[in-house]
């Protein structure tokens, strides 16, 4: 019987696609890019993605969804002003947008009109970066097989962000410019204005450094939220229990940072073993309350005092 030998389907990524099936005997097109929605298996052949993301798939896609969130609400506090009584509404706002963005960008993805999304398993890290593995058998003809092969958690990024600042810009100037009376004219704008930076930025993050951060966001997670929260409690001169039942403020700002730490540490352990992993939450507190103790020992007078005397 005379048998169909094909040429090896080189590059790391280059599959064959199936024009059509007959029982159990499949027909493959040429090799080259796989479609939208599939990836090559271990022979070679382009197959649908099937599967849902896991957990720590969308630990990932909820953490890209929170930087924007937490931009907003960065740069609303920033430019608010003391006097600025439009703070806490722009903070639910940016919240309502990016929440409806969330939710749109859920619906418009496969299958359409669910919350759930069809995806391809992450395997390593090259999975991201498929544009960088196109073969040349040559060395002169390059066989372009670039395709997502992480569908959909690269592009579904792109597609939240476009859907936050569309809504962004449909809401937020009407809102401003109808409560941010004690802002001046040139004000009232700049949180808005900033974020009109910080999506391109945040874009070109997810392009360049998404595989990269899909690995690490647990760790920059806990880094970030245990710097800032230092940097806030120092700059707030919190120096005891006291000081933050003084403003209410305060205390928002730390059990917001503590959400992080649960959130970071939650992505590290995944919670696969829940006996082992769910302790680790107790961990959550601990670096607020180390600074609370030791930060009247460490406070800069005091130490330039304790000097002076020594000598």
């Amino acid at each position: 019987a005379a048998v169909d030998i094909q040429p090896a389907c080189l590059g790391l990524y280059c599959g064959r696609t199936v024009l059509s099936v007959n029982g159990s005997v499949e027909t493959y097109g040429d090799c080259g890019v796989c479609p939208r929605g599939q990836r090559t298996d271990d022979n070679k052949i382009c197959r649908q993605c099937t599967g849902s993301p896991d957990r720590y798939d969308w630990l990932y896609l909820g953490f890209m969804a929170m930087l924007p969130l937490v931009l907003h609400w960065f740069f609303i506090e920033w430019y608010s002003g003391k006097k600025s009584s439009s703070a806490l509404l722009q903070h639910i706002t940016a919240l309502l947008e990016c929440s409806v963005a969330a939710v749109v960008t859920l619906l418009v993805s496969d299958p359409v009109g669910s919350l759930h999304i069809r995806s391809c398993r992450v395997k390593k890290l090259s999975d991201w970066y498929t544009m960088l593995y196109n073969p040349s058998p040559d060395y002169i003809t390059t066989v372009h097989c670039t395709h997502e092969a992480v569908y959909p958690l690269y592009t579904i990024v792109f597609i939240y962000y476009a859907f936050c600042l569309v809504l962004m810009m449909l809401l937020r100037p009407l809102l401003v410019k109808k409560i941010a009376c004690g802002l001046g004219k040139s004000d009232r704008f700049k949180s808005i204005y900033a974020a009109l930076y910080f999506f391109p930025i945040l874009t070109v993050l997810q392009a360049v450094g998404g595989g990269l951060l899909y690995y690490a966001f647990p760790y920059i997670i806990l880094v970030v939220s245990l710097v800032t929260l230092a940097v806030y409690m120092s700059a707030s001169e919190v120096e005891s229990f006291k000081d933050l039942l003084v403003r209410k403020k305060r205390l928002v700002v730390l059990f917001s940072h503590w959400l992080l730490h649960a959130y970071g540490i939650i992505s590290i352990s995944k919670l696969d073993k829940l006996e082992q992993d769910l302790p680790l939450l107790a961990l959550v507190p601990a670096p607020a309350l180390f600074y609370l103790i030791t930060a009247k020992y460490t406070e800069p007078s005091r130490i330039l005092s304790d000097g002076g005397n020594g000598h």
